[in-house]
């Protein structure tokens, strides 16, 4: 389809039928209106119809159409005219167009299916000044001078324009060629509230919006977005749609029972612009999401169940039913309830299931158990002795044990503390029946008694009696002798520091001979020289034998000399003399001697 020179051309090629209508036009279009042009094919009639004027031709042999390629409207790319030499292929189409249809197929947006525009308003024209320039030869000078560049401003937005340079001096003039440039788009202007929105559930909305009047460009996409009412400036979710020619769009990603502002924002390739007010709509309840399992303080026979709201409600909760072992104990709008009358460490399934208007939704199941109680009985421990130092102890599990055990321990007492100092002897977890207690005193009584534990404490058993076997003393005392008259001795003892037994009997060694044996601690010698050296040793015995202590001495006390003192007195010179005298026959102590001396003594004048 060509329009050249008043004459509006239509060429069909069909296989090898070639036809062509020729429809004269004039310069009639050149009035600044609107212009519809008709091209159809109906059998082998193709015609042609501008306003009121219409041409036709009559072609039998013509074949039927069939489009299967892209579809050019107004030129060919130069990319594909060497395939087309048989045309004229002047400059292409400039101005406006709109309303473009196919068949009886809808109207088609040229804006948003075509791949490309080139000298073309595809939403209408911007001035009225078309039946002027729609001449071709009719054009507007912007520039004199001798420079090789020109910035031309205060041009319309998203307009076409034809610029040729015509160079000339004295001997004349040459022209270029026609070149196109079009003006970018300006943002948009006032773009609308969105007309109507309506929920589609609780999660989803759909809008409706009327389109932006005055833009002056291609609108590239519109954007949805939704902010909470009484939230942050910054939009919960948004939705972008590319097809500018829907005027209906889903916003997805919202919650349930919450308001919202709604806008609307339309994007040329020059930028977006967002309504200046909103649309408030509020969604629909739906059922609860994240419903949480409830929770319990648990007691030996009853549990103080209680649980939180659902993380996300979602609308107004109604009511909450609680699920013991799959039956309803609790339906209401409490968070807690008292389940009594139960066994001591049972365990029992519960689900909780919160419900709105618009549905309920369960919690995940949870297991809960009552709480422990200590074992109700322990029985006595078996006790076997060994040896002298080793008892081995036995028990049984209790019966009930009201829980989950936890752990035994075994506690001991022993004679020599009168039982009244309990020692914790075995503590573990690892729950054996049994235990070996080592390292004892060889011949004592113990008591042993067990506990069981689990985590509602511990319960312990009555005591069991042992008593090691007997073995000779160990650390025997060195006995203690006392003189209080040059002819005896007092001596005394303690018991052993481990008697390992029952003792039954001291023997105490004077010199090396037993002067006692008995179960005294203490023995009285006499008849004993003044100052004389004695030795003393004890034995302590238990029935499994004897042990001795360490040797110690001691001395008599003294007397008094018995005897004469012979004294030999020698003169040795004028003024001197020598004595010397033999020790009494009894010295009875540890002897000093005096020597007293009478008559005159020499000094020098």
């Amino acid at each position: 389809i060509e329009l050249k020179s008043g004459i509006l051309n239509i060429f069909l090629r069909t296989g090898v039928v070639f036809t062509q209508v020729d429809l004269w036009l004039g310069l009639s279009y050149c009035d600044g209106k609107w212009n519809e042009v008709t091209v159809s094919k109906e059998g082998s009639v193709i015609s042609a119809t501008m306003n009121e004027l219409r041409d036709q031709a009559l072609e039998p042999r013509v074949q039927q159409l069939k489009v299967n390629s892209p579809v050019f409207i107004g030129g060919i790319p130069p990319e594909i005219q060497s395939f087309y030499r048989e045309l004229g292929l002047e400059q292409g189409f400039g101005g406006c167009m709109k309303d473009v249809k196919f068949t009886r197929g809808a109207v088609v947006n040229l804006a948003s299916v075509s791949s490309s525009a080139v000298r073309v308003n595809l939403d209408g024209c911007l001035s009225t000044d078309s039946a002027v320039n729609c001449r071709g030869n009719d054009s507007i000078l912007v520039y004199r001078g001798k420079e090789q560049s020109v910035y031309e401003s205060a041009l319309q937005p998203f307009t076409e324009y034809l610029y040729r340079v015509v160079a000339l001096n004295e001997g004349g003039s040459v022209s270029s060629a026609w070149t196109h440039a079009r003006t970018r788009e300006s943002v948009p202007q006032n773009v609308p509230t969105p007309s109507r929105a309506h929920s589609i559930n609780g999660y989803s909305i759909e809008v409706t919006w009327d389109k932006p009047a005055g833009v002056i460009g291609v609108i590239e996409k519109y954007i949805l977005k939704a902010y909470e009412a009484d939230g942050p400036a910054v939009p919960i979710t948004s939705a972008e749609l590319a097809d500018a020619g829907m005027l209906t769009g889903i916003l997805r990603g919202l919650h349930p029972f919450t308001k919202y502002a709604v806008t609307l924002t339309a994007c040329t390739l020059a930028g977006c612009t967002e309504s200046l007010h909103a649309l408030n709509i509020s969604t629909p309840q739906e059922a609860p999401e994240g419903v949480q399992s409830p929770t319990a303080i648990s007691f030996p026979t009853f549990l103080l169940m209680s649980w939180s709201p659902p993380k996300t409600p979602n609308g107004i909760i109604t009511e909450y039913t609680l699920y013991m072992n799959g039956i309803p104990i609790y339906s209401g709008n409490g968070t807690k309830y008292v389940v009594k009358d139960l066994a001591v460490f049972t365990p029992h399934q519960f689900l909780l299931t919160a419900c709105t208007l618009a549905g309920c939704t369960n919690s995940s199941q949870v297991i809960l158990f009552t709480a422990q109680l200590p074992p109700s009985h322990v029985d006595a421990p078996v006790l076997t002795v060994l040896d002298s130092r080793t008892i081995h102890v036995q028990w049984n599990e209790p019966v009930e044990v009201n829980g989950i055990l936890d752990r035994y321990m075994i506690y001991m007492a022993t004679n020599e503390q009168n039982f009244t100092k309990w020692n914790v002897i075995y503590n573990s977890t690892e729950l054996f029946l049994d235990f070996t207690i080592p390292q004892l005193f060889p011949g004592t009584e113990y008591l042993i008694k067990l506990a069981a534990c689990t985590g509602g404490g511990c319960s312990v058993s009555e005591a069991s009696t042992a008593i090691t076997d007997e073995s000779t003393p160990e650390g025997v005392p060195a006995p203690k002798a006392q003189s209080y008259a040059s002819d005896s001795f007092n001596i005394s003892w303690t018991k052993p520091e481990y008697p390992n037994g029952i003792i039954t009997s001291y023997g105490l060694y004077m010199d090396g001979v037993l002067l006692q044996n008995s179960s005294e601690l203490s023995c009285y010698a006499y008849g004993l020289a003044p100052w004389s050296l004695h030795s003393f040793r004890v034995q302590a015995c238990t029935g499994k034998g004897c042990a001795l202590g360490p040797l110690v001495e001691a001395r008599t006390m003294e007397a008094a000399p018995e005897g004469m003192v012979d004294v030999f007195a020698t003169v040795d010179e004028s003024i001197e003399v020598q004595l010397k005298w033999l020790a009494p026959n009894k010295p009875n102590g540890k002897l000093t001697y005096t020597v007293l001396v009478t008559g005159l003594f020499y000094a020098d004048q």
